[in-house]
């Protein structure tokens, strides 16, 4: 980093001259037209028409005999690579099996359709606009998505149904993510990206990082629905209820840490929520020692309590993120009250 002072020429016009090694790296000479990009974090970035043309892609593959699965894989990647738009060819033509995974991809990632389909070309294009996009409220979707999906898991384990709503929800939460991640993506890459989402590079970042923890607190939504699918009768009724106890607590975990870090609530519940962690881990040790000196439990509710334990650590990490925002932003002091709910007080969670 190099430092230049600000000068003025006729007019009061402010000029700062530019560092002839970069001036030379970029063929810039006098005459040549530059975009100057303001972004909301307070930066001014200076870009070539060509480096920034060079940003906006446009992939050709060849796929030939490629497997469909392999073929899906490589749609999914240009998607989260921030890739706007993928030609495949196949010269000796698509295979229904092929076709079949193009259809499969466009149908199971948010804004990707496919624009052209003949015997030897497919052209799969993502239509989203990051002006249109919400990254907060896509995770703010993603939360709710993921923790239905849990309640819903739960419940099948503890009651003994057989519905599995939660299941049916896997699918969205994977969309949800897999736009947030692109989109994270293309801010890494694209300088008017950021400007468009209306996010700094941290806030984003932190969006970003909150998203891949609730995935995975959707992964072991899926993991306790399973088991609980598996289990020849539910738990007895003090179990049952020990297991929705812990359940419950785990998610407030993560719907407090959420809220956190996307504004809705002052740091003091972070630090609230990485206590309430601690507890629900501890918790679940007692109950996994009491599940190994029982004679008559199913071993297989130990990987319940470990999702469980999970469940809470991927919220508390969440809740250090929230800290780490509120350190950077000078945000630990002069706690904002809570509509309805004082900030010490635990988060109320419908199980409708």
């Amino acid at each position: 980093m190099e430092q230049r002072k600000i000068q003025t020429v006729g007019g009061g016009t402010y000029t700062v001259s530019l560092p002839k090694e970069w001036a030379e790296s970029e063929d810039c000479t006098a005459g040549t037209s530059v975009n100057l990009h303001t972004h909301i974090d307070g930066l001014l970035v200076i870009q070539t028409p060509e480096s920034e043309a060079e940003t906006t892609s446009r992939v050709s593959l060849e796929i030939g005999s490629d497997e469909p699965d392999g073929i899906e894989q490589t749609l999914r990647a240009a998607y989260a690579a921030g890739v706007e738009s993928v030609v495949l060819d196949a010269p000796e033509g698509f295979s229904d099996a092929q076709h079949r995974a193009v259809e499969r991809v466009a149908r199971n990632l948010t804004g990707v359709t496919v624009t052209e389909a003949t015997d030897t070309r497919v052209t799969v294009q993502t239509l989203l606009d990051a002006s249109e996009v919400s990254v907060t409220q896509s995770v703010r979707q993603l939360q709710f998505v993921a923790l239905s999906m849990h309640r819903d898991a739960t419940a099948t384990l503890t009651s003994g149904s057989t519905g599995d709503r939660w299941g049916e929800r896997d699918e969205q939460a994977d969309r949800l993510y897999a736009m947030i991640d692109r989109y994270f993506e293309r801010g890494l890459a694209r300088l008017d990206e950021i400007d468009a989402l209306g996010l700094t590079r941290p806030e984003l970042f932190g969006r970003w990082a909150t998203a891949n923890e609730l995935e995975r607190v959707a992964d072991h939504a899926e993991r306790i629905g399973l088991v609980a699918e598996r289990l020849d009768e539910p738990p007895d009724e003090a179990l049952a209820a020990d297991l929705d106890d812990l359940a419950r607590d785990a998610r407030a975990v993560v719907e407090d840490a959420v809220r956190v870090v996307i504004g809705d609530a002052h740091v003091d519940t972070a630090r609230q929520t990485l206590s309430r962690r601690r507890s629900v881990c501890d918790r679940v040790g007692d109950l996994d020692q009491r599940l190994f000196e029982s004679t008559d439990a199913d071993y297989r509710l130990t990987r319940v309590l470990d999702s469980l334990s999970r469940t809470a650590q991927h919220g508390g990490n969440i809740a250090e993120f929230g800290l780490r925002m509120a350190v950077r932003d000078g945000g630990l002091t002069d706690p904002v009250p809570e509509e309805g709910a004082s900030a010490s007080g635990p988060s109320a969670e419908s199980e409708s």
